[in-house]
């Protein structure tokens, strides 16, 4: 039963996707998903809006999330006999003031869970041109190694402050380095960040995302690489499968690839998010939703392969 934690549509994450969110679930539908979570991003302060936000405010992004949401419980109840739709939103990790902003997304809405993600490094975006790389690589002291360092500290700062269920992307900090697909290994010091972080996720029970969207940006493996799936599955670690999606034509991308690479690391069960009322959940936070697994056997014979 394929499904995927982290998802955004054109209509509510504009010049960052396309399509309509109705289009995107419609091609999950059509593609046989069974669980398909709807992660829009959180509203940023201005400071941290990207170059096609300059003329938004906040006050729209705030009025924005609250449409997204709105739409998501309709569409919901529309295709409620064909999926499982699980309402959430994408974080951003910035500055000190992202953990207000983050809180203040949860109190307004009752938002399901929530994906983990950092794409800022010293308030600079590490994922969006190299030209911001580069320019996060130059504080961090100029080398990627040192810029993966700082990464993994902010990673960790905000793991302990969020413990979210899903975290996003783990080591999305390659997509721009000098080599997207070289081992972490080489740095120790970066690759001891990476074991204490994994250590943590593991330690509230936290799920790491196989996040496709890096075999569509041209790298060899899915976000996170091989081996810090093994050492994560080695301390007893989760796994979800994510296709990161920005509009239809992505909905469900590589994940014949990522099905392999689970089986080339070792990974047997896999985890989900469900909703349901009444039954034991294992974060207070979200009330209604629920962590489920399925053995990677069973998900081999779903109807999403045919």
């Amino acid at each position: 039963m394929p499904f995927s934690h982290h998802s955004h549509s054109g209509q509510f994450c504009p010049g960052h996707a396309k399509n309509s969110l109705e289009d995107v679930i419609q091609t999950a539908i059509a593609q046989k998903m069974q669980v398909f979570c709807l992660t829009e991003h959180m509203p940023r302060g201005k400071e941290d809006f990207y170059p096609e936000e300059i003329s938004d405010t906040e006050e729209w992004h705030v009025k924005n999330e609250a449409s997204f949401f709105a739409e998501a419980i309709r569409l919901r109840e529309k295709y409620a006999s064909q999926i499982k739709l699980v309402i959430g939103f994408e974080i951003d990790w910035i500055r000190p003031e992202s953990l207000q902003l983050i809180e203040a997304s949860r109190s307004r809405l009752p938002f399901e869970f929530f994906v983990g993600s950092v794409h800022h490094v010293h308030t600079i975006p590490i994922d969006y041109d190299t030209a911001m790389y580069n320019q996060a690589r130059e504080v961090s002291g100029g080398t990627d190694e040192r810029l993966f360092e700082d990464y993994f500290d902010s990673q960790l700062d905000m793991l302990q402050k969020l413990k979210p269920l899903v975290v996003g992307h783990f080591d999305l900090i390659r997509l721009k380095s000098a080599d997207p697909n070289a081992t972490f290994t080489q740095y120790p010091a970066v690759w001891e960040k990476i074991r204490r972080n994994l250590q943590f996720v593991a330690s509230y029970g936290g799920i790491l995302e196989l996040n496709s969207a890096a075999l569509r940006k041209g790298m060899s493996e899915p976000y996170p690489k091989g081996e810090i799936c093994k050492e994560f599955l080695s301390m007893g670690g989760h796994f979800c499968m994510s296709d990161d999606s920005h509009g239809v034509d992505q909905v469900g991308y590589g994940y014949r690839q990522v099905l392999e690479f689970v089986d080339r690391t070792g990974i047997t069960t896999l985890h989900y998010l469900d909703v349901s009322k009444g039954e034991d959940v294992p974060d207070s936070r979200f009330p209604e939703t629920t962590i489920r697994s399925v053995s990677v056997q069973e998900i081999k014979q779903a109807t999403f392969w045919l």
